[in-house]
């Protein structure tokens, strides 16, 4: 009998046949969207959860009784309820970065795009004025020579390091864990403080999970240290900056700019301050998904199933439960 997978909630039919021709023999994918009644019929005889976080607290777990790992296709995992996870005995694995150059170009777009303030250029050629800009309007700037500070060196952090030394810009960082001197050289980075990266980076870029320690990180006192000609870059979790925070510091010219792919709420209201902003520009939470990525996310996934499947460790377990 062949081991069953459950896999929520269901993609598009071209995804749903890379995650089918990817399945290891041996083991069945069965979609059922989490809550459903077919989730629940599937549930009690399923050994392996593959998908994406969507509200996974105690009934989750106890209606999937037999779970052996949840294979988590993202990195971020804050909809999982961790104390659940660890109650039952379960662990949770996000995607071994296989995100991370799609969030890492992501995050060099968001910052070239508010930098050079290619929406409001956009905006005017397509208004009919040309090369509307007048002396006193907001500079652009060059990244060369330019100091990048990221929070948060994981796999996304490293690459996003390694693309903005393409750009010559310097690169610090600020993380709990830090890199040993010899990682540091070869990467090409400095560590410093939190404090003292908001207080000397023209560019903060955010690349933490959200957790209980990194919910509204970036608050009043935060953006109150950064430079004035400063922009912040977020592509890890909404909840990781203090919206309002950052609206009085892009309002109060405490910052210069800011480049954000999520939010607090998702879908923001249509009347959210931020969107009013020119000193800002947005995308829909889209930094991870790439059409390459979907194929390294379910080859990551499968693989972690198999060496649970064979009484081996699972990769990519989630900080909180190793």
């Amino acid at each position: 009998m062949a081991t069953r997978i459950l896999f929520a909630p269901k993609q598009s039919d071209a995804v749903m046949e890379i995650a089918r021709s990817l399945t290891p023999p041996g083991f069945e994918l069965v979609v059922a969207d989490v809550g459903t009644p077919e989730f629940y019929e599937a549930a009690p005889t399923a050994e392996f959860y593959l998908g994406l976080a969507r509200q996974m607290g105690g009934e989750f777990f106890r209606s999937a009784a037999k779970l052996r790992l949840v294979q988590l296709l993202s990195a971020g995992y804050d909809h999982v309820d961790v104390e659940a996870a660890r109650k039952a005995g379960v662990p949770v694995s996000d995607n071994g970065g296989a995100n991370a150059i799609a969030v890492a170009e992501h995050t060099l777009m968001l910052l070239l795009a508010v930098q050079t303030r290619l929406v409001r250029f956009h905006n005017d050629v397509a208004a009919g004025r040309w090369r509307a800009g007048k002396p006193h309007e907001p500079r652009v700037y060059e990244l060369a020579g330019r100091t990048l500070g990221i929070v948060g060196l994981g796999n996304i952090g490293k690459k996003v390091a390694r693309r903005a030394a393409a750009f010559d810009m310097k690169v610090q960082y600020y993380d709990i864990v830090r890199l040993t001197e010899d990682q540091e050289d070869a990467l090409g980075v400095r560590f410093v403080l939190l404090e003292e990266l908001l207080r000397t980076s023209d560019v903060v870029s955010l690349h933490v999970p959200l957790t209980d320690g990194t919910r509204s990180l970036m608050g009043a006192r935060e953006f109150a240290l950064m430079k004035p000609g400063a922009i912040l870059v977020n592509t890890c979790r909404g909840p990781v900056v203090d919206e309002d925070a950052l609206h009085r510091a892009l309002t109060q010219k405490q910052i210069a700019g800011a480049g954000l792919d999520v939010f607090v709420e998702e879908p923001p209201k249509p009347n959210h301050p931020l969107f009013s902003l020119p000193n800002v520009t947005l995308s829909p939470h889209s930094a991870g998904p790439t059409w390459e990525n979907w194929t390294a996310r379910f080859r990551n996934g499968f693989d972690n199933i198999q060496r649970v499947a064979a009484g081996r460790a699972p990769k990519w377990v989630i900080p909180e439960l190793q």
